[in-house]
């Protein structure tokens, strides 16, 4: 606990992957006081054409109340 999920466009490098991975279980364990071993992060790559359909409508414009940051993008519940 806990487990993150990063859903992105493809083409970042495995590089670019780890090291955001890096800075995401750092900052849980400095935030939540949770140890790194705890803290499991994943990736899913989705193509732009399946973003709105797979990833915006159903996560983000769905659960717009839940969100902490939300996205400059798309439209917002009225």
């Amino acid at each position: 606990m806990p487990h993150i999920v990063v859903k992105l466009w493809p083409g970042s490098t495995p590089d670019q992957k780890l090291r955001l991975t890096d800075h995401i279980v750092q900052g849980v364990a400095d935030i939540l006081h949770n140890g790194k071993a705890s803290v499991s992060v994943g990736f899913e790559e989705v193509p732009p054409g399946r973003w709105q359909t797979a990833v915006f409508e159903p996560e983000i414009l769905d659960r717009w109340d839940t969100l902490t940051k939300h996205p400059g993008y798309g439209e917002r519940p009225g």
